[in-house]
């Protein structure tokens, strides 16, 4: 329990003892009573209420203007007219003649059981609002309000006499007040719930500081309605009990509408600023930060002649993270950042600082070394640390980075150049399928090409120009075609042929790959429809998913409504997968057991390659398995190989899955595969992929004749 919340049960329960002790010593204290002492005791105590009544007021109307809120407002408003009924009260009611000639003792009470009543209205309305900024205009209006609202209070008060004559005479006026009263303690007791109860969250500081103002409010309440005479000592704790509140309501309603909202501004300030130098999700300084120091770096190296050493900036980027991300979903992604973060934030020495970059990389800054290699020599120990998996909720993960480096002085004059082309370097690094770059001017025309490579990619299909060609798939029993494998291809206006291994990763990153996938999928099914409504035999088009397509939850759908559109049978449908895409097993069996109820093929392509498990491999909903080409291209060199085609072919036979071996280019390859029982090869021993007139002409009217069973 916080301190704050401890205080205010500490107040509540001092209140009922302070009342219960009055009440049991009642006539010893009525025995040392003196009138006079307690009126003189009654007029300091009502005058400090008064001063703080009168604070409570200034505070909102003529000091902190400019953070004026509608609750300090209002409250302003109110505790003018409850100061200002308490200062006539109080003057009337110990006696001063030139109050006390104008209003009568019994009008003095009606002027505490008015103050009372407005200020419980009063609270109980404003808080039970949200609060919110107010206008100068507001400001003024309310307080006009405010003034003609006691003006009129008191003239009835005052003329009570002359408007209602011989109203003092009823009885019933009595028993009126004492409602009145009920009622004014009732409210004070509604308000205090109010601000507690709601959502039964944690309360702010203030919000119990005014909880515990509204307990003293009740507590001098229950003393003015337990009044005998006046002068009695009843009456005086009320007025005390009063003082209290006044000063909690004061201290409380400054910590809310000034205090607490100044140090929010202060704490979102902070963050702010916190945030302009650093990443939000890993803590670490980001690409500011990073421009920051370089400049001091390269600032020092001028100031000492050069005589300070190399420096580096190291860019460094995850390898595949979009997959894990696409595939795991952002969380994992956003856990694996994390990690790696920390892994490399352990490995940081002196004169060395990690940086974040932003989505999946990182940047590392050395100064001080005695050269380029040493430079080197520690990126490659960067790099050691990722040979241990990573942990992520759903298992262990090996990752990889590429890193890309700039060394000063050399690869750049100012901070944004040396930032820059480390940036260059590290994507050079990730398309060359190295560790480590460093960075050569020669990468940034490759960049620059890269860049507007993207650009003609997204007009590319607007503009028609891919294009499918088709490699036929055999059945290396019958050696018949069985199946044909559409492949993108891009025929650029000014460049000529551009090739796939170039521009599918520009679209995989730019999310071009979607509106492009769906275009080969939706082309080749239509031209194996056609060749079907020519008299061809049916045969099965392959066609690749990209790891966006796949993850996309209304997949099945699409491809369900395409498949009727152009009449084509589902089972002539080939959808080949990646093993990355099943990293997120309950995801990718979900989607795929969608996809099988269409009734589509489902291979996985360049099987070998990825971290199947074969626990999930045997549950997986998919029929066959294709070899990756880079097994089957030395399987006749390399005994591994070799090991690796027969232990998957043999595999595949206990699962009940076909086998398919991509990249077949020799008669050697196709004998020692029809001695592993694969079921069907494709590669340039039998052809080349071809564009669909030659695939015709070459593989389909020499077939005329009947469906061919896969």
């Amino acid at each position: 329990m916080r301190q704050e919340e401890r205080k205010t049960i500490q107040a509540a329960v001092l209140g009922a003892v302070l009342f219960l002790l009055i009440q049991i010593f009642r006539t010893p204290l009525s025995q040392i009573e003196n009138q006079d002492v307690m009126l003189a005791l009654y007029l300091i105590i009502g005058c400090c209420n008064i001063a703080f009544g009168f604070a409570i007021f200034a505070q909102g109307s003529l000091f902190f203007s400019d953070t004026l809120s509608k609750s300090r407002l209002y409250i302003s408003a109110l505790f003018l007219g409850v100061c200002t009924f308490d200062f006539l009260h109080t003057l009337s009611f110990v006696g001063i003649p030139a109050i006390s000639s104008i209003i009568s003792p019994d009008q003095s009470l009606w002027l505490l059981t008015f103050s009372r009543l407005a200020s419980a209205f009063g609270i109980l309305l404003i808080f039970s609002k949200e609060d919110e900024p107010v206008s100068v205009s507001g400001k003024k209006k309310v307080f006009t309000v405010s003034l003609v609202v006691i003006a009129l209070s008191l003239l009835i008060l005052v003329f009570s006499d002359i408007l209602t004559p011989g109203l003092q005479a009823y009885s019933w006026l009595g028993t009126v007040k004492h409602l009145v009263d009920m009622a004014v303690l009732f409210i004070y007791l509604l308000s205090v719930g109010m601000i507690v109860y709601p959502g039964r969250i944690e309360k702010s500081a203030s919000m119990l500081i005014i909880i515990r103002a509204l307990i003293f409010f009740a507590l001098a309440q229950v003393f003015f309605m337990n009044l005998l005479s006046v002068g009695e000592m009843d009456n005086l704790f009320g007025m005390l009990s009063s003082g209290i509140a006044y000063y909690l309501m004061l201290t409380g309603v400054y910590r809310l509408t000034i205090e607490e909202p100044f140090h929010e501004n202060q704490q979102a300030e902070a963050r702010i600023n916190y945030l302009a130098y650093h990443d939000d999700l890993t803590g670490l300084p980001n690409r500011r930060r990073l421009m920051q120091r370089v400049e001091e770096m390269m600032a020092r190296s001028e100031k000492a002649k050069g005589h300070s050493g190399f420096s580096a900036v190291v860019i460094m980027n995850i390898n595949h993270f979009k997959n894990i991300n696409d595939s795991l979903g952002h969380y994992a992604g956003d856990l694996l950042l994390k990690l790696v973060s920390q892994r490399l934030q352990n490995e940081v020495k002196t004169n060395e600082e990690l940086f974040s970059m932003g989505a999946d990389e990182f940047a590392f800054l050395m100064t001080e070394r005695t050269g380029v290699e040493s430079c080197l020599v520690r990126a490659s120990k960067l790099l050691q640390l990722f040979e241990a998996p990573v942990q992520l909720e759903s298992g262990e993960y090996h990752i990889s980075l590429s890193l890309g480096m700039s060394i000063y002085p050399g690869d750049g004059n100012t901070a944004e150049q040396l930032i820059q082309n480390a940036d260059t370097a590290v994507h050079n690094a990730k398309e060359q399928n190295v560790e480590i770059r460093r960075y050569i001017p020669s990468m940034q025309m490759k960049a620059k090409e890269r860049l507007k490579l993207e650009n003609d990619l997204r007009r590319a299909l607007e503009r028609n120009e891919f294009y499918l060609v088709y490699q036929p798939q055999v059945q290396l029993e019958t050696e018949e075609i069985v199946g044909m494998e559409a492949l993108l291809r891009w025929e650029h206006p000014k460049r000529g042929i551009v090739s796939p291994v170039e521009f599918i990763p520009i679209a995989e990153e730019s999310g071009l790959i979607v509106p492009i996938g769906d275009w080969v999928l939706r082309t080749a099914c239509q031209q194996n429809k056609e060749w079907q409504l020519a008299g061809y035999r049916h045969i099965c088009v392959s066609v690749n998913l990209s790891m966006r397509q796949f993850l996309q939850p209304n997949l099945a759908g699409k491809i369900d409504a395409l498949l009727q559109e152009i009449g084509l049978d589902p089972c002539y449908v080939d959808l080949e997968i990646t093993e990355s895409m099943t990293l997120d097993k309950e995801t990718a069996f979900d989607q795929l057991n969608r996809l099988k109820r269409l009734g589509v093929f489902i291979s996985i392509d360049d099987f070998g390659t990825g971290y199947s498990s074969l626990h999930y491999l045997k549950n997986m909903p998919i029929d066959r398995l294709k070899i990756d080409r880079s097994f089957v291209s030395e399987v006749m060199e390399d005994s591994n190989n070799a090991a690796i085609v027969s232990t998957i072919t043999s595999m595949a036979h206990h699962l009940k899955l076909k086998v398919t071996a991509e990249g077949v280019e020799n008669k050697d390859q196709l004998h020692f595969l029809r001695q592993q029982h694969c079921h069907e090869a494709q590669g340039y021993l039998f052809s080349k992929p071809i564009k669909a007139a030659e695939f015709e002409a070459a593989f389909l009217k020499p077939l005329l004749g009947l469906p061919v069973q896969r």
